[in-house]
């Protein structure tokens, strides 16, 4: 049964997080609180379920119980319901007398099918659906378009348009909120959300751990444009997982950031990226499961190839450690993962799709939007001008971990093994590799082309 609305507190508002899990400028919350009390609300929907993997199923227990914490420090709470998306909100918004449902837009199909559902729904009851532009991305997906085409398919003149793009101010967390009596519920544990292996070494969740990332890495940020593919480095920010859960905003790490150097320039680049990518996906929805740019020929299936790849045992050291680190933290260099995707990709040619879902199984910033369109970029399906680019391993570890310290730290076996050889292990002298359990390379990348050893019967 709806409440009645008491005149003296004001009209009651639903806002409804989804990626946006922070307190601080998050547009749904401050619009939603503006009118009066709100209801904070996270539901655990059946689409979510089949998408939260065992990693991010941590990180997003600990990202809910710190913005249950920030929500109560300002006198609110989180209101969790699990269930269907549409069904649970419509009757929270029933039940708190609620006009008005509050909602970050987003860009996959299923999040532009919810939004949709959602709206039709709530009309029907007589209540509003309000969409929030600008709070996953910096720039919102559909303002940038060149002349008659309602998405940009290449980053240059993305990038262009998007510099002159200024978002406004980061604004702070409401003081204080009011919210009308609601049973709140448990937020669940993590292995019921996605039982299976946890990586060991997972970053920390939530909106405090994301801030304190946030202000170490702004010490870091004039190093950033010689250091972000330095792998034997800490040069890059970690602050994917915070910002693919919104427990930051763009708009807070921009400001943090600052626009003078180029080492902010190289990183704000970075995030431009990221814009550019949701605005593809966006447009185009189906390009989280079908190529962007479709090649006429066929990719190889080779299952033991796959798992050697998954489980960091090709024989290319560089590759090797790049999964070997995904494996244990769940996350994994920006460099590393263009080395390994394009391994896959453009050495073994399997499908890019096989990837991409291994890294969506294991990352905590897994992504639909940047884990898919990067891979397709990688595997020269997506938006790369040069789709025919490859990345030679062995170049491409010898330039970006030149002394062997990232190979070292992720692949034990090679722990012995002494600055840049790390990286070319068959050439070891014989005494150098008795004893090192390590597999020969699963391809001959002899003369710079990328064929199949022979002796696998391969042409």
């Amino acid at each position: 049964m709806a409440r009645t609305r008491d005149p003296d507190l004001g009209e009651v508002s639903v806002a409804l997080f989804t990626r946006d899990l922070r307190v601080r400028d998050n547009p749904v919350l401050a619009a939603a609180a503006e009118r009066g009390p709100v209801v904070p609300l996270f539901v655990i929907d059946r689409g979510m379920e089949g998408f939260v993997s065992a990693n991010r199923a941590v990180f997003l227990v600990k990202t809910l119980e710190d913005l249950r914490a920030g929500l109560r420090d300002r006198g609110a709470d989180l209101v969790i319901r699990r269930g269907g998306a549409v069904e649970e909100v419509c009757r929270v918004a029933a039940q708190a007398g609620a006009r008005r449902v509050h909602l970050a837009a987003d860009v996959s199909g299923y999040a532009q099918r919810r939004e949709a559902e959602l709206d039709r729904a709530l009309a029907a009851g007589g209540r509003e659906l309000v969409v929030h532009r600008g709070s996953i991305t910096a720039v919102p997906p559909g303002l940038l378009t060149p002349q008659g085409k309602d998405h940009f398919a290449v980053f240059t003149p993305y990038f262009r348009r998007w510099w002159q793009q200024r978002p406004g101010r980061p604004t702070e967390a409401p003081t204080r909120l009011r919210m009308p009596p609601m049973a709140c519920g448990r937020i669940p544990r993590a292995d019921t959300l996605r039982p299976g292996r946890v990586s060991p070494d997972l970053p920390r969740g939530g909106e405090t751990a994301g801030l304190e990332r946030l202000r170490r890495w702004a010490d870091d940020v004039p190093g950033y444009a010689g250091e972000s593919d330095r792998m034997d480095r800490d040069g890059t920010s970690r602050l994917s997982p915070y910002l693919h859960f919104g427990c930051l905003s763009p708009r807070q790490v921009m400001a943090t950031v600052g626009s003078e150097g180029e080492g902010a320039t190289s990183f704000l680049r970075q995030l431009a990226w990221r814009d550019f990518h949701h605005q593809v996906l966006a447009a185009r929805p189906e390009t989280a499961r079908v190529d962007y740019r479709p090649h006429a020929d066929r990719w190889r299936e080779d299952p033991e190839e796959l798992a050697a790849w998954r489980e960091g045992r090709t024989g290319y050291p560089i590759v090797d450690a790049g999964m070997r680190q995904l494996a244990r933290e769940g996350w994994m260099h920006n460099r590393a993962r263009l080395i390994a995707a394009s391994f896959l990709t453009k050495t073994l040619y399997q499908d890019w799709r096989h990837g991409a879902a291994h890294f969506l199984r294991l990352l905590v910033d897994g992504d639909v939007a940047n884990n898919q369109l990067n891979w397709q970029w990688a595997a020269g399906t997506g938006t790369d001008t040069r789709p025919n680019r490859i990345l030679n391993p062995i170049s491409q570890a010898h330039r970006h971990d030149p002394d062997g310290s990232y190979v070292r730290r992720y692949v034990a076996e090679l722990a012995g093994v002494p600055g840049g050889a790390v990286h070319e292990p068959w050439r070891l002298d014989p005494e150098q590799r008795r004893g090192l359990d390590y597999p020969e390379p699963l391809v001959d990348l002899a003369e710079g082309r990328h064929r199949f050893l022979t002796a696998r019967g391969r042409a």
